[in-house]
């Protein structure tokens, strides 16, 4: 299984966390280059990873079950 496939499997929260870490990594300045790089590379396949999952989740909040049995957009009648 990729690395890539493997990320995508785990929580938001998870994902969040690791980001986290990469950003103190990161801002320590105590990395050589090569390795700031691969760093910001990983950093930015998990920001593109939690930013899917989002897109997901906020079209699923915004779903409702209709009575027969489909999703369709929620949409306030006023």
């Amino acid at each position: 299984m990729a690395k890539e496939e493997i990320k995508e499997e785990k929580k938001f929260e998870e994902l969040v966390t690791e980001l986290e870490s990469i950003v103190k990594d990161l801002e320590n300045g105590n990395t050589d280059l090569d390795d700031t790089i691969k760093k910001y590379t990983e950093a930015m396949k998990i920001v593109k990873i939690c930013n899917d999952k989002l897109a997901n989740a906020s079209t699923a909040v915004n779903q409702i079950l209709q009575e027969n049995g489909e999703l369709a957009d929620f949409e306030i009648s006023e």
